[in-house]
């Protein structure tokens, strides 16, 4: 059996999980998600959880299982608590704005870079255009938006300067050679 995809998956009061077929709906009090998963997998809702079960031992069906579990539960999550990232600008004049849902970025180019969020996914700026949190509800969606974020300005390895994920480090090169001599 896979250590994840055996799990079963709790289910709060406050979410409500429909199964169709192979498509799962998870509804919250932060919203609603919607999966089609494959069709081997057989989920099924016992007692406030749900527990997933895979038809045979082949590597494929183990990888299915565990994945399908892992993707099932964050819907649960995500409909619950949410998930967020944070992302740091580390830079001379380096600043975010929120104009409305829209996040405009003043990252070092000669204009200023705006980023429309996809539909669930919302901005916040904090720490006077520093830190900047993108939230929601699908896990999958908002660490796609960090992601594209910070490849707008990815750190760069001699002073650390451009966006990176809170916490994240950065390993600086030595820079050059006849410089640490003088």
């Amino acid at each position: 059996m896979s250590r994840i995809g055996k799990q079963p998956i709790p289910v709060p009061d406050t979410v409500t999980v429909t199964i169709d077929g192979s498509t799962i709906s998870v509804s919250g009090p932060k919203g609603s998600l919607k999966r089609v998963f494959h069709t081997e997998i057989g989920v099924s809702m016992d007692d406030g959880t749900l527990v997933l079960s895979r038809p045979s031992d082949e590597a494929r069906h183990k990888a299915l299982h565990g994945l399908t579990r892992s993707l099932v539960a964050n819907m649960v999550e995500g409909v619950t608590d949410g998930f967020e990232r944070k992302l740091e600008l580390i830079g001379t004049g380096y600043r975010a704005e929120q104009e409305g849902s829209t996040l405009v970025l003043h990252v070092g180019y000669s204009h200023p870079v705006i980023v429309e969020p996809p539909v669930g996914i919302e901005f916040a700026v904090e720490d006077r255009g520093k830190l900047l949190t993108v939230s929601g509800i699908d896990k999958e969606a908002v660490g796609q938006v960090a992601v594209n974020i910070r490849d707008v300005r990815p750190p760069e390895p001699y002073k650390g300067k451009g966006i990176r994920y809170q916490g994240e480090h950065i390993t600086l090169k030595a820079g050059k050679a006849g410089k640490a001599k003088a």
